[in-house]
């Protein structure tokens, strides 16, 4: 177990004492806050202010909680002003970057917390010597793109939503076609302005307050708030290989044909990728399948010529799949990025102005680099898809994180506090509402569950995960830590909450502090 100066002999075997404020805010509580936030001029909304609906409604309108207040500062001062008013008066605090948490953990969690806007802090600028970039907490993914890419053509491995926020992303893991090349966007990471429980403000690094830079990278919302982010940039390729395969073909059978048609597809697909040398770090890709009998492979390969991957790596890709009709195109940077984003353009409005919303539900799994999924998951998997074609909206991607080469797996899992590093599939089950808004389908709950289920139950060995960044609320805290953490990372970042956060000011139902110790 991990136990620096700062925090020995301050561990144990049960949880520290701290409070979870799991209702909602007291009167006194609002009115204590109020008046110490306006002490410190700090700007603010509360549910009568004119701009509450825009501010506190979440990206996943099936979780919609009721902030006691939300904070809107514009400089770190009055960031650390709002942790403190919040801790003085009683009320858990979440900072707020895009807001895109599939869990609404970004307006809480729950009613009655403290949330802090952070969409004033949009700053994004690239030192030309060190093509360092300082980005604000408030951006969102593709105008940080987009403005990287005009500041002498530099880019990061990110999410191809670009109005994710950049904070929350990064500070979870952040993955994106180039991060088998490049890595994930918290691997980028070089230091992070944060502020603390305590009002405190400090630059963190792997020199200066290295035990925070550790905790922030994974768990940031549990141990302070990140004003400025700065990421070590990298040079954009010059041509993006962007590619389509269609393999609807497989689903137009009967179902028992199609189920063994579909798994064995993919069996080829997952041994080209855990074998084949034409598996570059320079190819990324993932399968997409939905309710509405879509079902195609989808990828890139940076600075790579179409033709050649056309007729060499893409036709052993899908091999396993006859009748695949393909679509190969060279793109640009910016132009890759944008057919990823699609239908949305890269660039992207900030904080309350930003308006799409989703009523949804979501489960993920991650796979073992060395366990590659069984036959029998793979039928278990595809029976589901088939089974509940059209009986309720949901789509299901399965991206390669890991296989020969891949950046993300080639960094040690005691580098930051995300330590998931021998990860091969990744795999999100989303269910939605048709539309998009509530009423909630309970059944599309019951599709969810399934897909991701008897995908476990058919490989008991498969020692699967979760990914942080499609956070699942129905987690309990306890098996939230060991499926996004790991007992060995999740007990270290528990020891650093003592110290940092002992009064648990920051606090969201999966927050660290909220499972006991391994």
């Amino acid at each position: 177990m991990y136990s620096s100066p700062l925090i020995q002999g301050l561990l144990g075997h049960t949880l520290f004492q701290m409070t979870t404020n799991s209702s909602i805010a007291s009167p006194q509580a609002k009115l204590d806050v109020l008046t110490c936030l306006a002490a410190g001029s700090v700007p603010y909304a509360t549910p009568d202010s004119p701009n509450w609906t825009a501010l506190s409604t979440p990206f996943n309108l099936r979780l919609q909680y009721n902030p006691a207040v939300i904070t809107i500062p514009e400089t770190q001062d009055q960031v650390s002003i709002s942790i403190t008013c919040a801790a003085t008066a009683g009320l858990k605090v979440q900072p707020k970057g895009g807001g895109h948490s599939y869990a609404s953990h970004s307006t809480g969690g729950q009613h009655g917390s403290l949330v802090i806007e952070m969409e004033n802090f949009s700053e994004i600028t690239v030192d030309q010597t060190t093509f360092i970039a300082k980005i604000g907490a408030g951006q969102r993914l593709g105008n940080v793109a987009e403005a990287l890419y005009k500041q002498g053509k530099r880019a990061l491995p990110h999410g191809t939503c670009p109005g994710v926020g950049v904070a929350g992303h990064a500070l979870h893991g952040g993955y994106g076609y180039a991060s088998r090349k490049w890595g994930l966007a918290l691997d980028h990471i070089v230091a992070l302005d944060v502020v603390l429980a305590n009002g405190s403000q400090v630059h963190a690094s792997n020199t200066a307050f290295p035990d925070v830079f550790w905790a922030m990278r994974g768990a940031g919302e549990s141990f302070g708030v990140a004003t400025y982010l700065y990421f070590q940039t990298v040079l954009a390729p010059d041509r993006v290989v962007y590619f389509v395969s269609d393999l609807v073909a497989h689903m137009n059978m009967s179902t028992s044909d199609a189920v063994d048609a579909l798994a064995r597809g993919f069996e080829v697909l997952q041994e080209f990728s855990l074998t084949s040398p034409l598996l570059t770090p320079n190819i990324t890709f993932g399968t997409d399948i939905d309710s509405n009998g879509t079902f195609v492979l989808r990828g890139w390969c940076m600075d790579c010529n179409a033709a050649v991957f056309a007729s060499t790596v893409l036709s052993e890709m899908v091999a396993g799949y006859p009748g695949h009709i393909d679509s190969v195109t060279e793109l640009g940077w910016l132009e890759a990025l944008t057919e990823l984003a699609d239908p949305g353009p890269l660039e992207q409005p900030l904080g309350s102005a930003y308006t799409l919303h989703d009523t949804f539900y979501v489960r993920s799994l991650v796979t073992k680099d060395d366990i590659p999924l069984s036959a029998g998951a793979m039928k278990a998997y595809f029976a589901e898809v088939l089974a509940n074609q059209g009986k309720g909206s949901f789509f299901s991607i399965i991206n390669i994180y890991g296989g020969p080469g891949s950046a993300i797996n080639t960094i040690s899992a005691n580098a930051s506090a995300y330590s998931d590093r021998d990860s091969f599939w990744v795999i999100q089950n989303y269910g939605r509402t048709a539309d998009g808004q509530p009423p909630w389908n309970a059944n599309i709950t019951g599709i969810v569950d399934a897909l991701t289920d008897e995908m476990v139950l058919a490989q008991p060995e498969g020692e699967f995960t979760a990914y942080v960044n499609y956070v699942d609320p129905d987690l309990s805290a306890q098996r939230a830590a060991q499926e996004y953490y790991g007992a060995a990372t999740y007990n270290r970042l528990l020891a650093l909450k003592r110290v940092l956060d002992p009064d648990f000011v920051f606090w969201n139902p999966q927050a660290v502090g909220m499972a006991v110790e391994f």
